[in-house]
């Protein structure tokens, strides 16, 4: 095998490739990105049994073949070379020469076989989304995929197609972040795709584009086609937490507030919260208009205010900061709506109008004080 190509097209490549690529493997060559050099392209592949991704890039290819090279010494060998083109040749005994400029390594690589095979999706269903829209409802829902494994399956996010609109939902027990879009069509389907996938794919889709993003689906995989990048993964297994009987009907609070502010007054009320001082904010959604927010700790007590618009009852409610914030984080509006049914039922977070998203975050019991 011998090609030349572009170094900064292959230096993106091998950077995305790598995301999944497994620093540690007992199979080495999953360790490494496979290369395969035919017609007049260049394809790397990076994959850990769980996860792949898939890239083709332009090559001048003067001998046909495929290698396996170590992941992370190629990449640092490509990210330091000064020249504009990289040539990489396969000599006898998979001996490797990767040259740019005047600088020269030989490397030995694995042999191609080696790699196992990414699965194959063939005859899946399809959906189809511009990327922007797939990347803010991967981003504003991730916060809440689960980190533990107690329930395998709510360590992803459910993707539930149905009646022309698309809903992405995580939960972990405490909060539920559900995001919305009409994507159309008639198609009804449901799966969960890792969260470490989809923080993955979140840094292959691009915030202002109207390409379209590909899930093309089937029984236990999914592949994501985003412009020249393929990334495939298994679907995760399991009963996925009904969400729809989750959500709180209707409330007796409705609050709307400005988000940033409502987010400073947070953050300063949580700074006697450490991880080893632990304590939930006291909150009260005043019916004079304002948000009363504070805080004891063995180190102190603190409280702030922020201004707001309230309709119905007054209500005191207690809650992590951390997962308050996160929630809010999430919104990227500049005002948010509250709604609440109580002190002890979740606080449902949405924008002011529609429900395009809708984050559950669940009360914290809260000791009276004397």
């Amino acid at each position: 095998m011998k090609c030349i190509c572009d170094k900064v097209l292959l230096r993106e490549a091998l950077t995305n490739v790598s995301r999944v690529i497994a620093t540690k493997s007992s199979i080495p060559a999953l360790e490494g990105v496979q290369l395969k050099a035919y017609g007049n392209t260049l394809t790397l592949t990076g994959y850990d049994m769980e996860a792949g991704i898939t890239t083709t890039i332009d090559a001048q290819v003067l001998a046909e073949g495929e290698i396996v090279l170590p992941a992370r010494l190629f990449s640092d060998m490509i990210r330091k070379m000064a020249a504009d083109d990289v040539s990489i040749s396969v000599e006898d005994k998979l001996l490797t020469q990767i040259v740019s400029g005047a600088a020269r390594f030989t490397i030995m690589g694995i042999a191609s076989e080696e790699f196992p095979e990414l699965p194959r999706v063939e005859d899946g269903e399809g959906i189809s989304l511009p990327q922007h829209k797939l990347k803010s409802m991967i981003e504003q829902t991730l916060f809440a995929i689960a980190q533990t494994d107690t329930k395998p399956v709510h360590t992803g996010s459910l993707f539930d197609l149905a009646d022309g609109k698309l809903n992405v939902v995580s939960v972990d027990g405490y909060r539920l972040a559900l995001r919305s879009e009409v994507v159309g069509g008639d198609k009804t389907m449901s799966f969960v795709v890792p969260g470490k996938v989809l923080a993955e794919i979140v840094k292959l889709l691009k915030e202002d584009s109207e390409n379209p993003a590909i899930l093309t689906v089937s029984k236990r995989h999914i592949v994501f086609s985003i412009d020249s990048y393929n990334v495939v993964s298994r679907l995760l297994e399991g009963e996925f937490l009904d969400y729809k009987v989750s959500i709180p009907k209707g409330c007796k609070t409705t609050v709307i507030t400005n988000t940033r502010e409502f987010m400073e007054g947070v953050e300063r009320a949580s700074l006697l919260i450490s991880d080893r001082l632990r304590s939930p904010l006291r909150i009260f959604f005043d019916p004079q208009g304002s948000i009363q927010i504070s805080c004891s700790t063995p180190l102190g007590k603190s409280y702030d205010e922020v201004s707001c618009t309230l309709q119905g009852e007054g209500v005191e409610m207690g809650f992590n900061n951390k997962y308050i914030m996160d929630a809010l984080k999430a919104t990227g509006c500049d005002e948010v709506r509250l709604e609440l049914s109580g002190p002890l039922s979740p606080i449902k977070v949405l924008p002011l109008e529609g429900e395009e998203f809708l984050f559950l975050v669940l009360p914290v019991r809260l000791k009276h004080e004397g």
